[in-house]
């Protein structure tokens, strides 16, 4: 079923012949009036020139008119060229839309190293066809995605919708994949970048598929206002809502996953210990092959968790998975054959009391398989 963009916002693709497999691989994402935005980007020190140009714009503090996404080619670690065709994108968009450059984000993914075929990406602007609808646009964003990503969400009848794509090099560091969420809502900027931070924090920094955080990966909020004002807690809610459910999928669609992995961590000293404690079990490679081979070894989950950093006594932790109870301070006895049958879910969910004071948080991941090497081992080749 098609996804229909906030009241404002127009979205199309179309087939610039970036991505060798013929696919659309060039995207547009448009408010009809300058929006207000918020922004992370990866924290990764070999960031791409989007990055780096995202920063330099949300810094000066202006409006933002326009999105332009090409995937099949990350553009980065291209010298100074990269820097340049990263700008010409920007350019071509804006001269198609009628706006200042500055109001054009761009954003990249796809191949690291490769130069930016940026004629097919000038070529191929004019061509789009921008519709309200959100799917032609969360389409042509993917790589080794198997399936788009789409959530929405309504508050006192304004909508937010976001659009995602990631499946590998997906880690918790701000950003971890490419995430474009866009309300209708009137919201102030500085309301709208002081929420978004802990937003991410507690959605999409808490996935992770295989440990890599990308060069080029960034998480946009844009609120144009078309809609009107709405009472901010709730609208935060919402748009937290979109966030998490598409930080689940990009999780689900992990490369190679055949299970989505949900970790939560209740009874930490603080939220920031709680997060860090479930990111580490989802992120265990151990723990993530015990879970493809539906093996319930909760030794390896007191494991990730010890390492994590995060304070507890392992004398008083508790550990369960799916519901059943595995650990107490020590072992417990249970039914290893129905805790394996129990794992065979599309969803598995661990969950541990670390008993150290009242903050939680919760990860996502997936389970670790041979296609996920099968995948990484023949990526460019």
């Amino acid at each position: 079923m098609a996804v229909k963009l906030p009241r404002g916002f127009r979205a199309g693709a179309v087939r610039a012949g970036i991505k060798p497999s013929g696919k659309p691989d060039l995207a547009l994402l448009v408010s009809g009036t300058p929006a207000a935005w918020a922004y992370a980007a990866t924290q990764n020190r070999a960031a791409a020139p989007s990055i780096h140009r995202g920063r330099t714009l949300y810094a000066a503090g202006g409006a933002l008119r326009a999105v332009v996404v090409n995937a099949g080619n990350a553009n980065c670690a291209t010298g100074e060229r990269g820097f340049q065709d990263d700008l010409r994108m920007a350019q071509a968009a804006a001269l198609r839309l009628g706006v200042p450059a500055a109001e054009v984000l761009t954003a990249s993914t796809g191949v690291i190293g490769v130069p930016l075929p940026v004629e097919k990406v000038e070529s191929g602007l004019p061509q789009i066809e921008l519709t309200p609808y959100a799917d032609a646009f969360a389409e042509a964003i993917l790589t080794t995605d198997l399936v788009p990503k789409v959530a929405e969400a309504e508050v006192e009848g304004a909508r937010v919708v976001g659009v995602a794509k990631g499946s590998g090099m997906i880690h918790p560091n701000m950003a971890t994949m490419l995430a474009f969420l866009v309300t209708d809502a009137q919201v102030p900027q500085e309301a709208l970048r002081q929420a978004w931070r802990g937003i991410v924090d507690r959605t999409f920094n808490q996935v992770t598929v295989d440990g890599d955080t990308s060069t080029n990966d960034l998480a946009l909020l844009m609120a144009n206002g078309a809609f009107g004002e709405v009472p901010l807690e709730p609208f935060f809610q919402a748009v937290e809502a979109v966030a998490r459910e598409l930080a689940r999928k990009i999780a689900r669609d992990g490369e190679g996953a055949t299970k989505l992995l949900t970790v939560r961590v209740v009874g930490a000293a603080t939220e920031e210990e709680a997060r860090r404690a479930a990111r580490a079990v989802a992120g265990s490679a151990l723990w993530k092959s015990a879970l493809y081979g539906n093996d319930p070894n909760w030794g390896r989950i007191l494991a990730a968790l010890g390492n994590s950093g995060a304070r507890f006594d392992p004398g008083r932790v508790r550990i369960f998975l799916q519901g059943i109870p595995l650990y107490a301070g020590g072992a417990l006895p249970f039914d290893r054959e129905a805790a394996s049958q129990a794992m065979r879910a599309e969803e598995v969910e661990v969950l541990a009391d670390l008993q150290e004071g009242q903050a939680e948080a919760v990860a996502f991941g997936c389970d670790l398989t041979e296609g996920y090497v099968r995948i990484n081992a023949l990526y460019t080749t």
